[in-house]
C-alpha cells in the first residue's frame, strides 16, 4: 500500500471516530438538567419552522394557481382583442352609415351659423325584435373574497371561483335561450329540454332566473363535486344567488 493511501485511509479512520465522538457527547448533553431546557427550546423552534415552512408551501401554491389563472385570463383577453379586430376590419356593408358632406370636410369652406348636414341612411324595413336580456351572476370582488370566512373557502382562490360563476353563467344564457326561442324552431333535443325546463318551476322561481345540477352538467364541463358544492356555499354567503328546495331538486336562483 503507498504511503499515500495509507495517509487517507488514517485521515478517513480519524474523521469517523470525532463523529462518534461528537454523538456520544450530544447524548451525554441531554441527559444533563441545565442543557435539557435548551435542547426542549431547540426543539420548540423547529416545531415553529417546520409550521413556517408549510404555510410557505401553501403560500407558494396558492400563487403557482394564481399565476396560471392570470394566464388564462390573459389568452382569453388576446382572443378577444383579436375578435374585436377582425369585426372592425369586417364590418357588414348593410349597416347604416353616416357620410358627411363635403362642406364638413373642408372646414374652411363651412359657415357656423349652418349646422352640419349629414345624410340619413334609410330606416329598415323591418325593426329588430326585441331581444330578451338574460341575468347573469356578477363576478365577486376582491373585497367580497377578503371579506369570505378563512374556513368557508379554504384553499380556494379569488380566480377559482369567479371561474364558476364564468361557467354558471354559460349554463344560465344556454338554458335561457332555450326558453326564449320559438317553439317552432325548435329540434327535438332542445324542446325536451324545455320541458323539462317548465317542469321545474314553481311559484318561488316565476320571474326569476334559475338553474338546477343537470343545467351544469348538460352546459358546462363543471364536475358537481364537493368543491362545486363549497363554491355554492360561498356564492350563497356573497349573495349571488339563493336556493328554492322542492319535489326532490335544488334550485339555484340568480340575485
Amino acid at each position: 500500500m503507498a504511503l499515500s493511501d495509507l495517509e487517507q485511509l488514517c485521515s478517513h479512520i480519524n474523521e469517523k471516530i470525532g463523529n462518534i465522538k461528537k454523538t456520544l457527547s450530544l447524548r451525554n448533553c441531554g441527559q444533563e438538567p441545565t442543557l435539557k431546557t435548551i435542547l426542549n427550546k431547540i426543539g420548540d423552534e423547529i416545531i415553529v419552522v417546520n409550521e413556517l415552512l408549510n404555510k410557505l408551501e401553501l403560500e407558494i401554491e396558492y400563487q403557482e394557481q394564481t399565476n396560471s389563472s392570470l394566464q388564462e385570463l390573459c389568452e382569453s383577453l388576446e382572443e378577444d382583442y383579436k375578435d374585436v379586430e377582425h369585426l372592425k376590419e369586417n364590418i357588414p356593408p348593410h349597416l347604416p352609415q353616416v357620410t358627411v358632406t363635403q362642406n364638413v370636410v373642408n372646414g374652411s369652406d363651412l359657415d357656423p351659423e349652418e349646422p352640419a348636414k349629414v345624410e340619413e341612411s334609410a330606416p329598415p324595413k323591418k325593426p329588430p325584435k326585441e331581444q330578451r336580456n338574460i341575468k347573469e351572476m356578477l363576478f365577486i370582488t376582491s373585497d367580497e373574497f377578503n371579506g369570505i370566512p378563512a374556513y368557508m373557502k379554504s384553499r380556494l382562490t379569488y380566480c377559482q371561483i369567479n371561474d364558476v360563476i364564468k361557467e354558471i353563467n354559460k349554463a344560465v344564457v344556454g338554458k335561457y335561450k332555450i326558453l326564449h326561442q320559438p317553439k317552432k324552431s325548435m329540434n327535438s333535443v332542445a324542446r325536451n329540454l324545455y320541458h323539462r325546463f317548465i317542469d321545474e318551476e314553481t311559484k318561488e322561481t316565476k320571474g326569476h332566473y334559475f338553474i338546477v345540477e343537470a343545467d351544469i352538467k348538460e352546459f358546462t364541463a363543471l364536475k358537481v363535486d364537493k368543491r362545486f358544492h363549497v363554491i355554492l356555499n360561498i356564492l350563497r354567503h356573497c349573495r349571488r344567488l339563493s336556493e328554492v328546495r322542492g319535489g326532490g331538486l335544488t334550485r339555484y336562483v340568480i340575485t
